[in-house]
């Protein structure tokens, strides 16, 4: 009896480091991406009150049926307050991942770009814990002449906020891993 006592203690004591070391290691995947299958982009007129909404839905993913979306008119030389919301809606009930995007802020940002023959420009109204931008919240601006643009959202999952012009919307520079890109046309007049 005393010696299985004996091989109790030597066990516990070979085998404690291993299983403290277990316990205290990190998650292998410490931030998983996010399944994103819709976004939401409220833009509203800030002298009128009247929003818009353009989104985008792939609820079956990359490769499946092709992603639906809805696009509008913005009138020109106005500024719009725009308002992002990602959800997951491949299941029955809809996952709201912006509270997850804003919860990781310091890892997420959106960067904003168009192309066509109707410059529009949109700026960060929101930051993460350390100032630099996440892209929830923006200020998007039109410009004076009418015409037709595609609006291109892309969400960038770890970037680095330090390097030059990523605090800008500068995507160039930002690094990071895609997790949702998003291309929207949209026409002003």
């Amino acid at each position: 009896m005393v010696m299985q006592n004996h091989k109790w203690k030597i066990l516990l004591i070979v085998c404690a480091p291993a299983l403290i070391w277990l316990s205290c290691s990190e998650d292998p995947i410490p931030n998983e991406s996010e399944l994103i299958t819709s976004l939401y982009y409220e833009l509203t007129d800030s002298s009128t009150g009247t929003s818009r909404v353009l989104w985008f839905k792939d609820l079956d993913g990359t490769g499946g049926q092709a992603p639906e979306m809805h696009s509008d008119t913005l009138s020109v030389n106005t500024v719009y307050h725009g308002s992002l919301r990602l959800l997951d809606e491949s299941g029955k009930t809809p996952i709201d991942i912006t509270q997850e995007i804003l919860a990781e802020a310091e890892d997420h940002q959106f960067f904003f770009s168009f192309s066509g023959d109707s410059p529009v420009q949109v700026s960060y109204r929101d930051s993460d814990a350390n100032g630099y931008p996440v892209g929830l919240e923006s200020r998007l601006l039109t410009n004076r002449v009418p015409g037709s643009s595609v609006l291109r959202i892309n969400l960038r999952h770890q970037p680095n906020k330090q390097a030059e012009g990523v605090a800008q919307g500068i995507l160039l520079n930002a690094g990071g891993e895609t997790d949702l890109q998003v291309d929207i046309p949209i026409i002003t007049e």
